[in-house]
């Protein structure tokens, strides 16, 4: 098979016939954006590196598949990377996967002849679809690793496209002003800037770091702007400002794996991986953002252990056998299993969570609103 007949089939996967972007994920070479790809083995717990020109098939098969393919980890480009090496640490770049990089095109409602901003530019297939689209003279894009621009431009240039790309933190000042903000990133608040590089009437979406909530919004003549949750769950690494993203809090786990709580008690429900219940992480992130969250199964005796610690010092740990109630400790000015544990009352009690749906109010400053019923949140 050419690649225009893997393009084909991974736009019919995507989206129809009719769409007004079937010209554009037809006639655009996704492989040769991505000629440099990982691969996560499960077996060693790394990421592999994968050679595309090297195993043709392979190369197809991973470009066309509709995934999102990594292609950088921690400060490892792809591209730079040793064949055989094993690479440990979290994805800090990809090319994100074609029906969600769709997905977010049609929730901002593009419209011919939109100027647009692309954050995150990766490997430069959003922009890619953006200009066969729109022209070159409607697309910006933004990544703030310069060498991703600068690779991204160099590739698009040999298909043909020719977009404006930039090397900028798209959490601080925008280079112009556009009718569309389109992110393929997460961030934990809308940055300030966006709000100002919007043009009235001008829609962004916005994908908040580690949850699946997107958010869509339009700007008002004051400066505000107003929109809903979507029911469409949207998932993106979260915005950079450096070659990798800060270790974490990797040492308050390991000071307070075993600790005992200022606070122990029974739970009411049993231990779950938040981080695998994209409803309950997604509000649990909007009610107390910045929250983390490490689980473990003891598959010998059953037993479930999660904990869950934040910057401000707050800490809980719930340990018990599975589909029992755990004992929980909690230290710190908040009791986070507590917190985790009202919301899942909640969803016992009326069979579902008030995010998805909910009414969103965003100030000029980003500070983000959410109403639904009686229920509301603030993020930022």
């Amino acid at each position: 098979m050419t690649w225009q007949q893997h393009a084909g089939e991974l736009a019919a996967s995507i989206i129809y016939p009719q769409s007004r972007w079937w010209k554009a994920v037809t006639t655009i070479p996704r492989h040769l954006l991505m000629p440099r790809w990982f691969d996560w083995d499960n077996e060693t717990e790394s990421w592999e590196l994968r050679d595309g020109p090297s195993d043709e098939s392979a190369w197809m098969a991973a470009a066309y598949s509709g995934q999102t393919r990594v292609t950088r980890v921690g400060p490892v480009h792809a591209d730079e990377a040793g064949p055989g090496q094993r690479y440990r640490g979290w994805p800090t770049s990809s090319s994100t996967a074609p029906g969600l990089v769709v997905a977010m095109y049609r929730h901002a409602q593009i419209y011919d002849g939109a100027d647009i901003l692309d954050i995150g530019t990766g490997t430069g297939y959003g922009a890619a679809l953006l200009t066969r689209r729109l022209g070159a003279e409607h697309v910006t894009s933004i990544d703030v690793d310069p060498y991703l621009t600068h690779i991204a431009g160099a590739r698009l240039s040999t298909i043909g496209a020719r977009p404006e790309i930039l090397t900028a933190d798209a959490t601080g000042e925008l280079p112009g002003s556009y009718d569309r903000i389109v992110p393929m990133m997460s961030a934990p608040k809308v940055p300030e800037s966006w709000l100002t590089a919007l043009r009235p009437g001008g829609r962004l979406v916005f994908s908040l770091a580690r949850t699946s909530v997107l958010i869509t919004a339009n700007k008002n003549p004051d400066g505000s702007a107003a929109g809903q949750v979507e029911w469409y769950p949207a998932a993106f690494m979260a915005a950079r400002h450096g070659p990798d993203y800060p270790s974490g809090l990797d040492d308050m786990l390991a000071a307070i794996r075993e600790a005992e709580g200022e606070h122990i008690s029974h739970g009411r429900y049993p231990v779950l991986d938040v981080t695998w219940g994209w409803e309950l992480d997604a509000i649990l992130e909007a009610t107390a953002p910045g929250i983390r969250h490490h689980y473990e199964h003891d598959d010998k005796n059953g037993m479930e252990t999660a904990w869950m610690i934040h910057e401000d010092g707050s800490w809980a740990r719930a340990a018990g056998n599975e589909n029992e109630p755990p004992i929980v400790h909690q230290s710190g000015p908040r009791r986070l299993w507590d917190i985790l544990e009202d919301i899942r009352h909640r969803w016992v009690t009326d069979g579902a969570l008030p995010l998805r749906g909910a009414n969103v109010k965003i100030d000029p400053d980003g500070t983000c609103h959410l109403t639904r019923g009686n229920w509301s949140a603030t993020i930022g």
